[in-house]
């Protein structure tokens, strides 16, 4: 027996939630099991029956739809999250993949689209509104540079941690298990891919990102 994919839609707007409710209505293995008209309800349906995918509106009274992506992923629940929304800024895309959404749909896809990408998310993948591809192909363009300590490995990222720290090049070596000369490779890799240049930028760069390391 297939499981039916079950769904809570959010959207402070009685038009769209209709439209929704019978498109889903008309698919088999699909099932819309709540309806919320602000974020708090939403959070609060969404704790208690825990769907498979929470179809969220960005902009909600009283608590929009990241926080509301941001608390699911503080607090553990399992549901999908996919994002029904007007806005086609790249900055709101990217927040979206930043909270953990598998989904970003834009409103004005046609609701037969809208409910095959909940079917793929429900199904494991995830789903971009075709519109909005160019910025993932050019997220993979971005210098590494550009990328911060996002760009670093875990073993770059240790030894610039113990750089803010003030440690030497053979504190870290001892502290790592490694060479010394393995520790300046470090270091000259990790000025690279932040574009650092000079004896002291490394040191400076790591003393003023500190918190986030």
């Amino acid at each position: 027996m297939t499981t039916e994919i079950e769904i809570l839609m959010a959207d402070d707007h009685p038009i769209v939630r209709h439209g929704l409710r019978e498109a889903i209505k008309r698919v088999p293995g699909l099932k819309l099991v709540a309806e919320a008209s602000d974020g708090e309800e939403a959070l609060t349906r969404l704790r208690q029956l825990k769907p498979h995918i929470a179809l969220l509106d960005i902009d909600m009274p009283l608590l929009d739809g990241f926080s509301i992506a941001q608390t699911i992923s503080a607090e553990g629940l399992t549901c999908k999250i996919i994002f029904l929304t007007v806005y086609r800024e790249e900055s709101f895309l990217n927040k979206a993949l930043k909270v953990g959404a598998q989904g970003y749909i834009l409103k004005d896809t046609a609701l037969a689209d809208i409910v095959a990408a909940i079917r793929k998310v429900g199904s494991g993948q995830s789903y971009i509104s075709p519109t909005m591809s160019s910025y993932l192909i050019n997220r993979l363009r971005i210098p590494e540079q550009e990328l911060g300590l996002a760009g670093l490995t875990p073993s770059e990222r240790a030894i610039i941690k113990l750089i803010a720290e003030c440690r030497t090049t053979k504190e870290i070596a001892v502290r790592l298990f490694i060479s010394p000369r393995t520790v300046e490779t470090h270091r000259a890799n990790i000025c690279q891919k932040l574009g650092l240049r000079g004896n002291h930028a490394l040191t400076k760069f790591a003393l003023a990102h500190q918190a986030e390391l």
